[in-house]
């Protein structure tokens, strides 16, 4: 049987949209050789969901959106989206689906997971949804901090142009600069300190330990034992003087101790002043001489 041209071209452009189509579905993430399950999430906001998003599971890929329906006959009920998810994939009771906003647009899809061990959503059920925080969502919270922070820091540059107009500033880091001066001839002073004197004062230090040193030797060499008896017996030498100097029984104790003596001698040298004064004031009572030798009598 002979196949004609215009059959060989239609079965061609039939092949190539079939291919065409399963092409367009295996960029937009559609498995093409494995079937899946559908839940649907009901949302206030889609936030920018596109078709063919993909789901996650606790930050996993488990399946894409596969269709967003808006009913324009009822406003604001809400967007409805259609994911479906790899085939037996178990979402337990508690699930919770989240959109989040990226930084630079789109939206991720995400099931939070629950923890129940025995119930869980059958295949077409509608899974409950949340309004995430999100970066994004944040920003409305964040400009009336960063308003606050601008204008603290507007007020701390206006603080610092204040300070840095200050004359005083100026004088300041003068004194700065000249007490670095000042530092620095200082710190050459010092230097030249510790090159010069230094060295002349660890020498002075040096002889004055090997003089102690010496000393020690020397004392060392010394026969001390000889020396204490020495000092021992004068000790007991000044001890014997003493004791008979305080004792009556020698001439020397006897000068010291008698009294008598001591009146004695008193006396004399009271006498002894008399007569002198008497010599004084009669000195021819006691001395005689003439020219000529004779003597006169006395008064």
């Amino acid at each position: 049987m002979k196949i004609s041209k215009e059959v060989k071209i239609g079965a061609v452009g039939v092949v190539a949209l079939v291919l065409l189509f399963f092409t367009i579905k295996f960029l937009q993430g559609v498995s093409l050789f494995s079937s899946s399950d559908v839940y649907y999430i009901t949302f206030r906001n889609a936030k920018a969901l596109a078709k063919s998003s993909p789901v996650y599971a606790d930050g996993f890929n488990v399946g894409i959106v596969s269709d967003i329906v808006y009913d324009y006959d009822h406003p604001g009920r809400g967007v409805v989206v259609e994911i479906s998810v790899d085939r037996g994939m178990r979402i337990p009771d508690g699930t919770v689906a989240v959109l989040d906003e990226a930084m630079l647009g789109g939206c991720t899809l995400n099931l939070l997971m629950g923890n129940s061990p025995t119930q869980r959503f059958a295949v077409g059920d509608t899974l409950p949804s949340q309004d995430a925080g999100g970066l994004m969502s944040q920003v409305g919270t964040l400009v009336p901090k960063l308003e606050t922070t601008l204008a603290r820091v507007d007020t701390l540059l206006a603080t610092l142009n204040a300070l840095a107009a200050d004359p005083n500033i100026v004088a300041i880091l003068q004194n700065v600069n000249n007490l670095s001066s000042n530092l620095d001839h200082s710190a050459t002073e010092l230097n030249t300190l510790l090159k010069r004197d230094v060295p002349a004062m660890v020498k002075t230090f040096d002889a004055a330990g090997q003089n102690i040193t010496q000393l020690s030797d020397n004392l060392n060499q010394l026969d001390l034992n000889s020396t204490l008896g020495r000092v021992d017996s004068t000790l007991a030498g000044l001890q014997t003087m003493t004791e008979r100097l305080n004792s009556p029984d020698n001439t020397v104790g006897m000068l010291l101790n008698d009294t008598t003596i001591y009146m004695g001698l008193n006396r004399t040298v009271d006498g002894a002043a008399a007569l002198m004064e008497d010599l004084k004031a009669h000195p021819k009572r006691y001395v005689h001489f003439s020219v000529f030798g004779k003597k006169e009598k006395a008064q």
